[in-house]
């Protein structure tokens, strides 16, 4: 199964959409503050929020920048 990574900040409108959209779609995802946890940004390559990565296992399979709900789509249905 999919891990489902939200990289956001607090009042980021964007990061508030995706969030609202993954939760109308009953997905799990796990939130985090790039600003808090920069060596996970570095990890992730983060340059902007919000930015979903979707994982399995290590590896990337989707990285969606900015609330793009068609994108969101196609990631989260794999």
């Amino acid at each position: 199964m999919a891990r489902i990574i939200k990289f956001e900040k607090n009042d980021c409108a964007p990061c508030a959409q995706v969030s609202a959209y993954l939760d109308n779609k009953g997905v799990s995802y796990e939130t985090i503050n790039p600003f808090d946890e920069p060596e996970l940004a570095v990890r992730f390559k983060v340059r902007t929020v919000p930015t979903v990565i979707v994982l399995e296992g290590e590896e990337i399979k989707h990285r969606i920048i900015g609330f793009k709900p068609e994108e969101l789509d196609g990631a989260i249905a794999q």
